[in-house]
């Protein structure tokens, strides 16, 4: 598969500008002038509406900014302390079936999780990774939201590590409203971003295919 490339960003950065560094790889990939990316960072606290959002969903419209999105999914929070994970890879290269890969990015974030003790698992009819509690209740711990434009990826995941829980307040994330959300440090996870890109990288060779040494952006 060639070599792939991976990106953190230090800073958050917006969304609408992650949204055009997106768009202009995609196409870049297409056209055989770049490699394949994982780029790894943090949004200011926000919004983001799939193309299956429903109105009824945004409960607080001034609450924090929303932005609407051609990835797919309905309403979900992105924020501080929330790794975001953009994957651009090259689907045509990999048999052009959107449900695998969907399926991949699920098995990955299940594997990482495993790294750091959680146990992740999937839901029937629930595109994400959720969590089970003793008292048998569920809570999501990771989303997912893609993109295809000429068979590659774009858009991609999101863990909660340690972002502000309180800020769902304003939508029903995903539009699931019989399950609540959670994270690394409401579990009592003690496992920390550093932690758990650790624990991605480690896991999406056996996953994805081959990767090239981090660089910074």
């Amino acid at each position: 598969m060639g070599e792939i490339a991976w990106h953190k960003s230090a800073e958050p950065v917006t969304y609408l500008d992650a949204v055009a560094a997106m768009e202009e790889r995609a196409a870049a990939i297409r056209a055989g002038e770049a490699s394949e990316l994982v780029w790894l960072l943090e949004h200011p606290a926000l919004y983001t509406a799939g193309t299956g959002s429903n109105e009824s969903d945004l409960l607080l419209p001034d609450f924090l900014p929303v932005f609407r999105t051609g990835r797919g999914g309905k309403l979900t929070y992105h924020g501080p302390g929330q790794r975001v994970v953009y994957v651009l890879l090259d689907l045509e290269r990999r048999g052009s079936d959107l449900r695998r890969f969907v399926h991949d990015l699920e098995e990955w974030i299940i594997r990482s999780l495993a790294r750091i003790g959680v146990t992740g698992e999937r839901r029937a009819g629930r595109v994400g990774i959720w969590v089970v509690h003793r008292d048998r209740s569920e809570a999501k711990i990771a989303a997912i939201g893609v993109r295809v434009r000429r068979w590659v990826s774009y858009h991609g995941i999101s863990i909660n590590v340690d972002p502000d829980l309180s800020h769902y307040c304003g939508i029903v994330p995903c539009g699931i409203a019989d399950h609540g959300v959670t994270s690394l440090a409401a579990e009592g996870v003690a496992a920390d971003m550093a932690a758990l890109d650790a624990a991605l990288r480690a896991t999406f060779n056996d996953v994805f295919g081959t990767v090239a040494a981090t660089s910074g952006k």
